[in-house]
């Protein structure tokens, strides 16, 4: 765990701004330009927003990279069990002696005025890598694209849009139309983005902005290709094809996420090799994990137990997808929820294949879904479902009466971080 000194500077700038997200630019531009634009100072950057699998992308172009003996700054959010998670800093974890003396740094140049604690923090992590020699940079959007705090680079050397779809409607719009507009915000004149699999009405915005700002796109279906055959992940575009292992990331959905990382590294220049090693490397936590060790899961040895902090419906629909293609086997889920989220399109696509649902409140979380009301919304989804309180608790009663089965904790990436932290303690 880390010490005290950065949680305590972290707590310090969450009282800085009354809205916990309040989407524009302005505060972000003001503090890098006091921090002497950091922005401007980065190594080629590559940028990625989408509604589902930037992360998985973000990881599988990483370790394509890495692979080829370069040296990567890559940042994301949420964390899941600690803050230092989302700076990747030259290739390993910020030290908890470089984040307190940044943010530190940071807040005594924002001298008190007004800025959301992602803004701040987004600031910080852009100075790190300024201030931090290697040769590419990936930064994820944390909502959106267009306002987000890390849409602040000029000049990208590529950007990448994963699948979009319906979530976080009360900042991005109610429409697919309008939330996809949000996304390609991060597009910009002349640099080439890659486009990953999306609905039709979705890939009009994406195409139409691109048009109007003068971005070529390299598009999934049609520029690039990527399909499953004979147990091979078979990658084509315009300069032939390549048969590759398929992804260490689990679930049917990562193909498409390993295309765009594939696409992404091919365009940076980047031979066959570094996208052998994108597809085998890829670590992403908490993305359909299996819990393999720690003391949550070390008494349930019989049990599989997997993690996955999807929450929205299409994140319901990969989790579903990747249940169908796994050996049969009796399936629990335990489920926490933030009530910002469409609770029944996420649980609906899981129906058919769980055979009960265990709710809880996520601990600590404002927003958090009571379980009740969450136990409710399965049993409306046909789900046999109940609540429960402590994620031990649960583990422990499923694991006593199904000594055998699949148990899937899922619904929030807040319940993952949870559950990571419970299972890391000594």
């Amino acid at each position: 765990m880390a010490s005290n000194t950065s949680d305590i500077v972290l707590e310090r700038m969450m009282a800085l701004h009354p809205k916990i997200i309040d989407l524009t630019l302005d505060r972000t531009w003001r503090l890098l330009s006091a921090l002497e634009d950091p922005q401007s100072k980065l190594p080629p950057v590559v940028h990625l927003a989408g509604t589902n699998g930037k992360g998985s992308t973000q990881a599988m172009i990483r370790a394509g990279i890495e692979g080829a003996g370069k040296v990567v700054h890559a940042y994301t959010s949420p964390h899941l069990a600690r803050f230092h998670e989302r700076i990747m800093l030259a290739g390993t974890l910020i030290t908890e002696h470089a984040l307190t003396s940044l943010l530190e740094h940071c807040y005594k140049v924002n001298n008190g005025e007004n800025i959301t604690y992602f803004e701040i923090t987004t600031c910080a992590a852009l100075l790190a890598f300024a201030q931090t020699p290697a040769d590419y940079t990936l930064l994820e959007v944390g909502l959106g694209g267009r306002v987000d705090a890390t849409n602040v680079i000029n000049k990208p050397a590529t950007c990448v849009i994963t699948p979009v779809d319906l979530d976080h409607q009360q900042y991005l719009g109610e429409t697919l139309e309008e939330i996809s507009f949000e996304k390609a915000g991060i597009l910009k004149r002349g640099v080439t983005a890659i486009i990953g699999p999306q609905q039709d009405k979705a890939l009009e915005v994406i195409e139409r902005h691109a048009a109007t700002i003068g971005a070529p796109l390299l598009v999934h279906g049609r520029h690039w290709h990527v399909s499953v055959e004979a147990e091979r992940l078979v990658y084509q575009d315009e300069t032939g094809l390549m048969d590759l292992p398929l992804p260490s990331l689990p679930g049917q959905h990562q193909i498409q996420n390993a295309g765009a990382a594939i696409t992404a590294l091919k365009y940076l220049g980047f031979g066959e090799e570094a996208c052998t090693f994108a597809v085998l490397n890829a670590y992403w936590p908490a993305r359909m994990e299996r819990l393999k060790s720690g003391p949550l899961v070390d008494k349930h040895s019989t049990n599989e137990i997997w993690l996955d902090g999807g929450h929205n419906p299409a994140a319901g629909r990969a989790i579903a997808a990747t249940l169908a293609a796994q050996n049969p086997r009796e399936t629990h889920i335990i489920c926490g929820m933030l009530n910002t989220k469409d609770v029944g399109g996420f649980l609906r696509p899981l129906a058919p294949h769980c055979t009960s649902l265990t709710a809880l409140t996520i601990p600590g979380e404002t927003n958090a879904v009571p379980a009740l009301d969450l136990e409710a919304a399965g049993q409306a989804e046909g789900i046999n479902s109940s609540s429960g309180e402590a994620i031990d608790t649960v583990l422990k009663s499923l694991a006593k009466n199904h000594p055998h089965a699949r148990i899937l904790i899922c619904g929030s990436l807040y319940l993952a971080g949870h559950v990571l932290r419970e299972n890391s303690k000594d």
